[in-house]
C-alpha cells in the first residue's frame, strides 16, 4: 500500500495540467456552441426563464438529474463515505428519499399553479407585495448558500488537478467557474442552460457508471469483496466500524436526525429544482420528469457507494484527507488509480461540468425570482415589460455572480456535502412549510406566509452561525481560536423547521383578516386539475 501511496502522490505531482485544461476547455467550448444556439430562440420572458416550456419529461428529467447531481453528490459524498462509511452514505439515502416527498407533494401541483417561480404560487391568493418579497429573499439565501457550496468544490477540485494549494490560484480558479458560469446564463437563458445540464448528467452518470464497473471488476465483481478491502486497507484506522452507522454521528445522533430532516424535506423547497418543472408543457410531463429523475438519480447513488468504498480501499482515507481538496478528493485520486491522468482529467472536466451546470442553474433561478418577483410585480406592480423584466433578470445574474466568487473564495477546505446540507435545512425551513400551507390550506394567510418565511430563514441561518460548523474547533469555518458556538448541531433542521411550520399556523390563526374563499377555491382548482394558465389579475 506504500507504493501505491508513492505512486498517487507521484502521478499527482507529474500529471499534465495542460491535459486536464484541455479537457475541460473542450466541454466548456462545446457547450457553449450550443448555448449559443439555443440563445436563438430565446424572444420572451418564458423563454429565458421556462426555456418555452418545450422540454419533455425525460429531458426535464435528465435536466433535474443534472441539477440535482452536483458537487457535493459526486465529490462530496464520494469522500464523506470513504472516510466516515456508512454515514457518509446517509448523505445518499436523504438525497434520494426527498423526491418521493417532490414527486408526491409538490411536483405536479407546482406545475398547475406557477409561471415561473416559486412565488407565483405562493402570491396566487394571498398579497403579492409582502409575500413575493419574503419569496425573493428565501431563494436569495438558499441559492447562495448552495452557490457556496458549488464553488468550494471547484477550487478544491483544481487544487488536486493543478497542484494549486495557495489562496491566490483557488481564488483565481474560482473567478474563472463564475465568469463562464455568467456567461451561460446571459446568451442562454434557462433553455440553453437546461441543455448543459442534460450534456453534464450523461457524462457524469456515464463516467460514474464506468468507475463503478472498473472497481467492482478489480474485486471480481464482489461489493463484498470491495467492502472487505477498505476494511483491511492499513490506512483505515476504523476498521470494520466504516460499515457500521456511529463513525461520524455515533457521538451525536440528534445531530443526524437534524441532517436527515434537511435532507429529505429540502428538496421540494429548494427553489432551482422548483423552477425546472415549468420548463414543461403539461403537468403529466412534470410528472414524467420527476420519475426520470427518480431513477437517474437513485442509480448513479448506488455508484457513489461503490466509488466511496472503492476510494477507502484502493487509495486509502489518510491520503484521502491530506491530498489537496482533502476529503472531496475521494473521487479524482480514484479515477487517477484506475486509469492514470487521462480519465482523471475525464472525470474532473465532469465534476468541472457538474460545477458549472448547477451554478448556472442556481443563478439563473436567483436572477429570475429578483426580476420577475420583486423588480416587476413589486416595483413594477406588473407592469414592466417581459423585455425589461428579463434585462433586470441579466443585470441581477452579474451580481450573483460576483458575489458567489467572493463567497467561493471564503469557504475554501469546506466539505461541500454539508454546505450543500446546510442549503437544504434552509429550503425545508423557510421555503416547505409555506408551499405545502398554500397548496392545501384553505385559511392560510398572508401573515403566516411571512412569519414563516422570515422566521424559517432567520432561526436557520442564526442557527448554523452560532453552531460548531463556523466557530469552536479545528473543522470550523473560523478555526478553534474563534469559539462563540452556542447550538450544539452542526445541522439546525430539527429546530427550524418545526419552527418554519409553527409559525405559518401561528401567523395565520392570528391574522385578523382572511384572504378571498374565491381565489383559495380557485387555486385547490387550478392546482389539481392544471386548469387555467395564468394567475388572476388582483386588485
Amino acid at each position: 500500500m506504500n507504493a501505491t501511496i508513492l505512486h498517487l502522490e507521484q502521478s499527482t505531482g507529474q500529471q499534465n495540467p495542460v491535459l486536464n485544461i484541455a479537457i475541460f476547455l473542450s466541454f466548456v467550448a462545446v457547450t457553449m456552441v450550443i448555448v449559443i444556439r439555443a440563445s436563438r430562440s430565446n424572444k420572451s420572458a418564458a423563454d429565458f426563464y421556462a426555456g418555452g416550456r418545450s422540454f419533455s419529461g425525460r429531458q426535464n428529467g435528465l435536466a433535474i438529474a443534472g441539477d440535482y447531481l452536483s458537487a457535493a453528490s459526486f465529490l462530496g459524498i464520494c469522500g464523506a463515505i470513504a472516510i466516515n462509511g456508512y454515514d457518509g452514505f446517509m448523505y445518499s439515502i436523504g438525497f434520494l428519499v426527498a423526491w418521493l416527498v417532490a414527486l408526491l407533494l409538490v411536483a405536479e401541483l407546482m406545475r398547475n399553479t406557477a409561471k415561473f417561480t416559486m412565488a407565483d404560487v405562493l402570491s396566487f391568493r394571498l398579497r403579492q407585495r409582502p409575500v413575493r418579497m419574503a419569496a425573493a429573499l428565501t431563494t436569495l439565501a438558499v441559492s447562495f448558500f448552495y452557490l457556496l457550496a458549488q464553488m468550494a468544490g471547484a477550487g478544491g477540485l483544481v487544487s488536486l488537478l493543478l497542484g494549486i494549494d495557495d489562496t491566490l490560484g483557488q481564488s483565481l480558479v474560482i473567478a474563472v467557474v463564475g465568469v463562464v458560469m455568467i456567461l451561460y446564463v446571459l446568451i442562454g437563458g434557462m433553455k440553453g442552460t437546461t441543455w448543459v445540464q442534460i450534456i453534464k448528467a450523461v457524462l457524469l452518470i456515464a463516467g460514474a457508471g464506468a468507475m463503478t464497473v472498473w472497481v467492482l471488476a478489480l474485486k471480481g465483481f464482489s461489493f463484498g469483496a470491495v467492502l472487505e478491502a477498505a476494511v483491511e486497507n492499513p490506512e483505515n484506522a476504523n476498521g470494520a466500524a466504516i460499515l457500521a452507522p456511529g463513525l461520524q454521528y455515533g457521538a451525536n445522533p440528534i445531530d443526524f436526525v437534524s441532517l436527515a430532516l434537511a435532507l429529505v424535506l429540502g428538496t421540494a423547497g429548494l427553489p432551482h429544482v422548483l423552477m425546472r418543472f415549468y420548463t414543461v408543457p403539461t403537468a403529466r410531463e412534470a410528472r414524467r420528469s420527476v420519475v426520470w429523475a427518480i431513477w437517474l438519480i437513485g442509480i448513479f447513488y448506488l455508484f457513489t457507494l461503490v466509488l466511496g468504498y472503492g476510494a477507502a480501499a484502493l487509495v486509502g482515507p489518510e491520503t484521502i484527507a491530506s491530498a489537496p481538496g482533502g476529503q472531496n478528493s475521494a473521487a479524482p485520486l480514484l479515477a487517477l488509480h484506475l486509469g492514470g491522468p487521462l480519465l482523471l482529467g475525464f472525470i474532473s472536466a465532469v465534476a468541472f461540468a457538474t460545477i458549472l451546470a448547477v451554478v448556472a442553474g442556481l443563478t439563473i433561478t436567483a436572477s429570475a425570482s429578483f426580476a420577475h418577483d420583486v423588480y416587476n410585480s413589486v416595483l413594477k406592480k406588473g407592469q414592466a415589460s417581459p423585455k425589461q423584466e428579463v434585462k433586470v433578470a441579466k443585470i441581477t445574474t452579474l451580481v450573483i455572480g460576483g458575489l458567489a466568487i467572493l463567497g467561493g473564495i471564503g469557504v475554501q477546505g469546506q466539505n461541500i456535502a454539508f454546505l450543500v446540507a446546510l442549503a437544504f435545512a434552509v429550503a425545508a425551513s423557510a421555503n416547505l412549510p409555506t408551499i405545502l400551507y398554500s397548496l392545501f390550506w384553505s385559511r392560510f394567510t398572508t401573515r403566516g406566509a411571512v412569519w414563516s418565511m422570515i422566521g424559517g430563514l432567520l432561526s436557520a441561518v442564526l442557527l448554523i452561525a452560532f453552531s460548531p460548523v463556523v466557530s469552536g474547533n479545528e473543522t470550523a469555518m473560523l478555526g478553534a481560536g474563534v469559539d462563540f458556538a452556542i447550538f450544539p448541531l452542526k445541522n439546525p433542521g430539527i429546530i427550524s423547521i418545526p419552527l418554519g411550520f409553527f409559525l405559518g399556523w401561528l401567523g395565520s390563526v392570528t391574522d385578523p383578516g382572511r384572504e378571498s374563499p374565491k381565489l383559495a377555491a380557485e387555486m385547490e382548482v387550478r392546482a389539481l386539475t392544471g386548469y387555467g394558465a395564468e394567475p388572476p389579475v388582483k386588485h
